[in-house]
């Protein structure tokens, strides 16, 4: 990604910054590749929710912040049922509800649906115009 500004010195959106590379390796999600390292040390899982800015751990309620009950990991629930182009309301209960219903065949069916999710390069961005809106507390 580029560090390119607008009139007013703040950053362009992502998808006015991103080189033609990137856009390549995260359509293909290869930039997530580096996180098997995490997986490797035992500090995240294949199969988890999606760990996210510690900058956000202050805005969730009791019950988003449940999702922390299990490892961080790769790819989950949500990620396989919208990606980022689900709120994150959705998001978070999708997450949450990983944590009630995990195991064995529920991680399978994940996984499988990861593989054919990056296939398909479904649910890459939040809209044409942006990977994803931040995070506030209240979408």
């Amino acid at each position: 990604m580029t560090d390119d500004l607008d009139a007013h010195g703040n950053l362009l959106p992502d998808n006015m910054r991103i080189t033609s590379l990137g856009m390549w390796v995260r359509k293909l999600s290869l930039d997530e590749l580096p996180q098997l390292y995490n997986v490797l040390k035992g500090d995240m899982s294949l199969i988890g929710p999606r760990p996210l800015l510690f900058k956000y751990i202050p805005l969730y309620t009791s019950e988003q912040n449940r999702r922390h009950e299990v490892r961080p990991g790769i790819t989950g629930w949500a990620q396989v049922n919208g990606r980022n182009s689900i709120s994150w309301t959705r998001k978070f209960e999708l997450d949450v509800e990983y944590v009630d219903r995990m195991n064995l065949s529920l991680d399978i069916k994940i996984f499988y649906l990861t593989i054919l999710k990056i296939l398909r390069r479904d649910g890459i961005n939040q809209s044409d115009d942006r990977p994803m809106q931040p995070f506030n507390g209240k979408n």
